[in-house]
Formats: C-alpha cells, sequence, structure tokens
C-alpha cells in the first residue's frame, strides 16, 4: 500500500481532477495509524486535506490538526498559534493553573497590543473545572483559552474559519488539545455530501464581479457576500480562495490608480461573522435616520472602550456600506 499512497500524494499535490483526489483519500483512509475519525473515512480525509490545502498545510498536518466538532471545523491552540504567526502577527502567551494571558500584536498595527486573560474563576464560571482535562492539565487549558479568545478579536482573518479548539465546542480531549474517542465524544463523521459544491451559476457572477468591482465599497461589500455564502456551506473552500485571489488583485488594481481610489481607502476589512450580533443590527437599518442612531450608538461604545479595534473596523465598514446603498437608493 505504501507505494500506492506515495504515487497518489504526487497526483494530489498536483491538483489532478477530483477523482484522483478520491484515489488518494481511499488510499491514506486505509492506515490504521490514522486517527479514529479517518480510518476507513476517505470523505473525512478529503475534507481535512482540502480545508489544509487552503491554509497551505500539508495533507498530514491537516489530517492531524483540523478536528470536525458538530459539524464545525476545528484546530488545536497550537495550529491557531501558528496560522497567526505565520500571517505575521506576535504572539505571546503566559500563564499557570490560576490564569493565562495571551497577547497579540499585529504586523500592520504595532503600536496596539491585543490582550486576553482567562482564569481560573472564569473556567469555574463555565463548568469547565470539573472535566478530568481541566483537572489534570488545567495551566494548558487556560492557556488554550487564552490564545483562541484573542486570536478570535485580534486577527479573525487570519483564522479561516478556524476560530475554536475542539475542547471549546465540547469534545472529550487530552493534554494536547485533541479530541480522544470516548463514550459520548461529539465528533462527527463528514459524509461525502457534507462538503460544499458550489452553484455554477452563482460562480461565474461572482468571479465576474471580483474582478471588476468598481471601488473598495463594493469589493467589501462583495467580500461579505461570498464568506456569507461559504459559512452557510454554499459555496466550496477551493473557490472561495478562488475568488478572494481575485478580489485581492482588483484591490491592488484600485490602490495603484491614485486618482480613482486614494491608498489610504483601500486597506481590505474582513466582513461581520454572520452570527455576530452586530450583523443582525446592520442588517435591520430601514433607513439614514435608524443608520445615523446606530451609527451613534457605535461610536459612543468605542469611545468606552467596550468594542475590539480589529472588531470596530468590521462594524464600521458594515455600517458605511449600509449607508452607501441608502445613498445610492436616493440618487436613482
Amino acid at each position: 500500500m505504501g507505494d500506492t499512497v506515495t504515487a497518489e500524494v504526487v497526483r494530489f499535490q498536483s491538483r489532478d481532477s477530483m477523482p484522483a483526489k478520491l484515489q488518494y483519500a481511499k488510499a491514506l483512509a486505509a492506515s490504521g495509524l490514522l486517527p479514529q475519525a479517518f480510518r476507513a473515512q476517505p470523505a473525512n480525509v478529503l475534507f481535512a486535506v482540502e480545508y489544509g490545502d487552503m491554509l497551505g498545510l500539508p495533507p498530514m498536518a491537516a489530517i492531524t490538526g483540523i478536528h470536525v466538532i458538530e459539524g464545525k471545523p476545528t484546530a488545536s491552540a497550537g495550529l491557531i498559534s501558528a496560522l497567526v504567526r505565520r500571517a505575521g502577527h506576535k504572539l505571546r502567551v503566559q500563564g499557570n493553573d490560576q490564569a493565562a494571558t495571551c497577547q497579540i500584536i499585529r504586523a500592520d498595527d504595532p503600536g496596539y497590543t491585543f490582550e486576553v486573560t482567562f482564569t481560573i474563576e472564569d473556567a469555574n464560571a463555565a463548568k469547565l473545572t470539573g472535566k478530568d482535562v481541566w483537572k489534570k492539565y488545567g495551566t494548558s487549558m487556560l492557556k488554550a483559552r487564552a490564545i483562541t479568545q484573542c486570536a478570535r478579536d485580534a486577527c479573525e482573518e487570519a483564522l479561516y474559519g478556524l476560530h475554536y479548539t475542539p475542547e471549546e465546542l465540547g469534545a472529550d480531549v487530552d493534554g494536547d488539545g485533541e479530541p480522544v474517542a470516548a463514550p459520548g465524544e461529539v465528533s462527527e463523521p463528514v459524509t461525502a455530501d457534507a462538503a460544499p459544491v458550489t452553484d455554477q451559476e452563482w460562480m461565474d457572477e461572482m468571479l465576474a464581479a471580483a474582478a471588476t468591482f468598481a471601488d473598495t465599497g463594493a469589493g467589501r461589500e462583495l467580500w461579505r457576500r461570498i464568506a456569507e455564502k461559504h459559512h452557510d456551506g454554499q459555496c466550496s473552500a477551493e473557490d472561495r480562495k478562488q475568488l478572494e485571489a481575485l478580489m485581492t488583485a482588483r484591490f491592488e488594481e484600485l490602490k495603484a490608480d491614485a486618482e480613482q481610489v486614494p491608498a489610504s481607502a483601500v486597506t481590505v476589512v474582513a466582513p461581520l461573522d454572520p452570527e455576530d450580533p452586530w450583523k443582525a443590527k446592520i442588517d435591520d437599518i430601514a433607513g439614514p435616520d435608524e443608520a445615523a442612531d446606530t451609527s451613534a450608538e457605535f461610536e459612543e461604545l468605542c469611545q468606552a472602550g467596550k468594542i475590539t479595534p480589529a472588531h470596530a473596523a468590521r462594524i464600521r465598514a458594515a455600517i458605511q456600506v449600509k449607508t452607501a446603498a441608502f445613498g445610492q437608493e436616493a440618487a436613482a
């Protein structure tokens, strides 16, 4: 079987057709050395490897580092830290069995430090400390919680949807934060039809729009629509990656055209998560007066320090898109 797997790895990494990828997944799934969730589960192997490809991870790193818990991809705190650092941001974490603190300094905003502290009191309030892993590895668990919370606040765009560890979504884990096979484990197998399939008509429309949007406001709105489509399981990771590459190139074109768009206006701000309460609040805005009230509430919370700078940037961009839409309706 070893020669077969080696041959299929070469074919897979050359990004051959889907049948070649499926053949590789089937060959690898026959190995008894894989984690339990992947043994004799080629669909699970394919999902993990495709997700890892989006992150630039080799197949085995994806298989051992990405776990699907109740339909959501998760990663260990170690992999999340690696993604943050690979994006160029600085991450520091320290702690003990009473508290852990994580600090992240973004590469594009070195003057500000994101900081999250997770304490044993927080763990008690969340009813975590009764778990066996928390009793045995309390320091590691506190550090993991601090890392993931800080990463979500500071650089969500670097995580590519890997927002949580398996333990945060309820899985039983070992001291390294990896899911363990146990009665009642919540990790679910991924079926063949679970991989998102993109509607071709929608994809054709988005390909054209991603390469030709007129300004940064339209680009941010398009970025948000694509992210929502992917979040809802209606756009594959590969198709999203292709669209975002086109959009990045288009943003660069606009940036180069100083007369059309000032360089300072083309900073790409990640869209709000579809589950973010601010998204629903902004979507419900029905007119300019409501937009003004929402903006005033938002600015007041910012001044009070109740919204992190990264989150504030996404909210402000969403409000601007909504306000621009009212302006366009008035002009029409």
